[in-house]
């Protein structure tokens, strides 16, 4: 530690940066060590598009909206910064040179999906039962494995010059410190590259998945990745930097749930959830995982689509007070007046694995307005979230305490509907900024121990409207039904987007 931050720690009060690069936005908090947010800020952005299912972005954005982030909350002469905490979306796949530089955009997680062929040919070449065992999960749009077989074949002189594999927190930290690594949860998520229950790299399958990149070692996301190496926006040399991990893990982190039986709801541009369990637990419809924490276990879900189907919403309405439109959500009573949709305007992750689904929306008359539309709209992600929760419990989740995190849980409207549809019970913590203010609590245990629970204690209770039990049950089995009984013309639909983004007449 340099002597400029022992110095300042005597004088001047001990701050903790959290930063988190979303899939819409890049996010920062300052914390003290009482877990006081003490300011709070943001960076919009957009993903890339290049082609059906391809979904990118670049990693300069995600360092140059971190040194604004930085800058713009360091700008104050009564703190001293005691760690830097990072975490961002994932599992990412960007390829760097030997010295760290991007070779081509992000491939993103799950919600890209250009890797079907690979994943066949994977599960070919080194058996699908065998992957799934070894790995804990099937292989998916979700999987690193098969996004790199993607760049290898389709890319070859970019992975010519490709040598290591990031994702945007440990991008963050090599940048800052100069330290190559990957932490283990992450790593957990590198299907087929990773031996879940060994909880190491496969050496056999990176050679043949990966030949060629160096293989990254191993921390947990708490632990320091290094010291900052130059002065850079507001931070000195020699501040640690913790490793960092994936954006929900670190919200799962922010609210505290990593008790057993513990199921986070991440409300963001995509839902996710996370069940902590006792031992591990294999699904071929959720993803088994490594917690955040050593010691932890976790089975997972995620949908393609969640806050991105209100974005989409706004784009369409042209309507830029979304309070305004969620207002008139407000007003379409339960059931949206006859409305269905399916959310799966990306594909779909958990529980179908089907990136060919498409979004449909049901029942559609000259009367409704664009309230209903809203309303529908977040009643499919609750649906969506039921069927996610029934697929967790049916592969042996353990849900005991449900704990709502992420940006849509303001205005208590989507919440609500989410425990209506599911008749699970939700709790609210006082702060529900996620990823960045879970990053700046690891951050603060470089130097300390610090407890989430005084940190961030519970705020509300949403208990769900009986009254409406009855209601979304049948909406819950029509919308299972309507999935199957549209999912051909979706796929057919799906593939002939793919062709007309190529030039091919169908």
């Amino acid at each position: 530690m340099s002597n400029q931050i022992a110095g300042n720690r005597g004088k001047l009060r001990t701050v903790f940066l959290g930063v988190d690069v979303g899939t819409s936005s890049t996010k920062g908090v300052l914390v003290d060590a009482a877990g006081t947010i003490l300011s709070r800020t943001k960076r919009t952005h957009a993903v890339d598009r290049p082609a059906p299912g391809h979904v990118e972005m670049s990693a300069d954005i995600w360092w140059d909206e971190f040194c604004s982030i930085a800058t713009e909350l360091l700008a104050r002469d009564d703190v001293a910064v005691g760690a830097v905490g990072v975490s961002g979306m994932g599992p990412c796949t960007l390829l760097t040179d030997g010295d760290g530089r991007p070779l081509r955009p992000a491939i993103l997680y799950g919600v890209d999906s250009r890797a079907g062929q690979q994943i066949d040919r994977i599960n070919d070449e080194l058996g699908a039962a065998a992957v799934f065992e070894r790995c804990g999960s099937a292989l998916s749009s979700q999987a690193v494995g098969p996004k790199l077989a993607w760049v290898r074949e389709n890319e070859p002189d970019v992975w010519r010059h490709a040598r290591r594999l990031f994702m945007p927190a440990s991008w963050l930290a090599y940048r800052l410190t100069g330290t190559y690594t990957l932490d283990f949860h992450s790593a957990s998520q590198c299907d087929p590259l990773f031996d879940i229950h060994q909880q190491t790299w496969v050496p056999d399958w990176w050679a043949h998945v990966a030949p060629g990149l160096e293989v990254p070692p191993l921390r947990w996301p708490g632990d320091q990745a290094g010291q900052v190496r130059v002065d850079v926006a507001g931070i000195p040399k020699g501040t640690p930097v913790i490793v960092g991990t994936i954006d929900a893990w670190t919200e799962a982190i922010s609210v505290g749930a990593q008790g057993i039986g513990d199921l986070m709801l991440m409300y963001g541009t995509t839902m996710f959830l996370i069940n902590t369990v006792a031992e591990l637990v294999t699904s071929s419809s959720m993803w088994a995982t490594v917690g955040a924490l050593p010691g932890t276990r976790n089975l997972a879900g995620g949908m393609a689509t969640s806050g991105a189907v209100t974005d989409w919403f706004q784009q369409i309405f042209g309507e830029k007070d979304y309070s305004l439109l969620l207002s008139e959500a407000r007003a379409s009573p339960p059931g949206a007046r006859g409305l269905l949709m399916l959310p799966y305007f990306a594909g779909e992750r958990t529980p179908v694995f089907d990136p060919d689904a498409r979004g449909v929306i049901a029942g559609l008359a000259l009367n409704h307005v664009r309230g209903d539309l809203l309303r529908a709209g977040l009643e499919a992600t609750a649906l969506g979230v039921r069927h996610n929760v029934e697929a967790l419990v049916a592969a042996g989740g353990d849900v005991r305490r449900v704990v709502a995190v992420g940006g849509g849980t303001q205005g208590g409207l989507w919440t609500q509907i989410v425990s209506d549809v599911t008749s699970l019970e939700q709790v609210v913590p006082r702060h529900t900024v996620g990823a960045s203010y879970g990053a700046a609590f690891l951050a603060a245990g470089l130097i300390g121990s610090p407890d989430i629970t005084v940190w961030n204690p519970p705020a509300t209770v949403i208990t769900p409207d009986s009254s409406n039990a009855e209601l979304y049950h049948d909406r819950y089995i029509a919308y299972r039904s309507l999935y199957e009984q549209t999912k051909d013309i979706s796929h057919d639909l799906a593939h002939n987007q793919a062709d007309a983004s190529k030039g091919i007449a169908r």
